[in-house]
């Protein structure tokens, strides 16, 4: 993986640079970003270029053979630990990283960007929760004891940590604090917040920001052949989230505005019978193509609360769109557009938590009627 690969964020790129150049490198380090960010690409990034034989100002070569190992992520110095559970073919002691490196690698040459969810379906992990658990740790320390093969660093990338359980995380505390020379941990999180004190008291912390609009329609234009209009339009929908963005490519209805404008006047007019019809055609879509519906809605709201002060936002609607949301921001008092927003952001909450979709879809159409025509 090389900087060039990750679209933008180039204010982190140099400062990643900058600290290996001028011999700063932390021996603990947290890459901290939102789900879908370049967290996990920027620590294989920084990863390559820190052992690359011939790195320019700006990347590593590509093409020593360090490089190409760490693009295979087959180097011997450089490993992983990842949350894992136990399958059909791997049980008990052996649900631990290394049971699963194939898989691992597969993942990682196509997702970069995946939660842990895309994971855990990749290696077939069948709903079972995924954690790093105690005999991990235990591992950790094993190997890391070891001096490295051929780099000048070993690293050692803890993805997800916050899924470590609090055995796994205290058994590698002494570790993390005083590892051999020349051997880095690069810990990436979505959730940082939810690590032990302790672990987060010996990393450096480093803030990984969400893509821009531009960033993720470029991504799209150039890795998944994407016209730049549409790539714009799911990009504006993407909330700074390639994953997101990935998502939309293949959950994206192109009569998403229209369903979305008849659902509206449904629910103004209470027009229960015309409500369960389109609460049929969301229940038969996706569980993302859902998810997309939702975050659309939510968007039309924001464009209906702000086109008016914001002009450069109408840029990114079609006309039909533009019209419906300067007509319904007009008709809705800032207030109930706000109090419509709040209630599509909860029932995206509880979707991702597996609500059930017809009652949860009919809720909110009698919340959004109740909002629209109180007085």
């Amino acid at each position: 993986m090389r900087f060039s690969e990750i679209p933008g964020l180039s204010s982190s790129k140099e400062q990643l640079i900058h600290a290996i150049k001028g011999n700063h490198v932390a021996h603990a380090q947290l890459f901290y970003g939102p789900q879908g960010s370049a967290n996990l690409s920027l620590a294989l990034a920084y990863a390559t270029y820190i052992n690359c034989k011939n790195p320019s100002d700006t990347d590593s070569c590509g093409i020593c053979e360090s490089c190409t190992k760490m693009d295979r992520f087959i180097h011997p110095d450089l490993q992983f630990v990842f949350p894992v559970s136990s399958t059909k073919s791997v049980t008990g002691k052996n649900v631990v990283s290394s049971s699963y490196l194939n898989e691992w690698r597969t993942f990682l040459l196509n997702n970069k960007y995946g939660s842990v969810e895309d994971w855990s379906a990749h290696y077939g992990a069948e709903n079972k929760q995924a954690n790093i658990s105690k005999e991990e740790s235990r591992n950790i320390i094993k190997s890391l004891t070891l001096k490295s093969f051929e780099a000048e660093y070993k690293v050692l990338i803890i993805w997800l940590p916050e899924y470590m359980n609090a055995f796994a995380a205290n058994g590698i505390l002494k570790i993390l604090e005083e590892p051999a020379e020349k051997t880095l941990f690069l810990l990436v999180s979505c959730d940082y917040e939810r690590l032990l004190t302790t672990i987060l008291s010996r990393c450096q912390l480093f803030k990984v920001p969400s893509f821009t609009d531009e960033e993720i329609e470029k991504y799209l234009v150039e890795n998944k052949n994407i016209e730049s209009d549409k790539a714009k339009k799911i990009a504006s929908l993407s909330e700074g989230s390639i994953r997101s963005a990935v998502e939309h490519i293949d959950s994206a209805e192109d009569d998403a505005h229209v369903m979305f404008r008849d659902w509206m006047r449904q629910c103004w007019i209470k027009d229960f019978t015309s409500l369960n019809t389109t609460n049929d055609l969301f229940n038969k879509l996706s569980k993302n193509g859902q998810k997309l519906f939702l975050q659309y809605a939510l968007n039309m709201m924001r464009q209906a609360l702000v086109s008016d002060y914001l002009l450069g936002e109408k840029n990114k609607l079609n006309e039909p769109e533009k019209d419906f949301a300067i007509k319904f921001g007009k008709t809705l008092s800032t207030q109930k557009l706000e109090k419509i927003s709040e209630e599509f952001s909860r029932a995206h909450y509880h979707l991702e938590r597996n609500a059930n979709v017809r009652i949860l879809f009919m809720d909110l159409s009698i919340s959004l009627g109740r909002i629209m025509t109180a007085a």
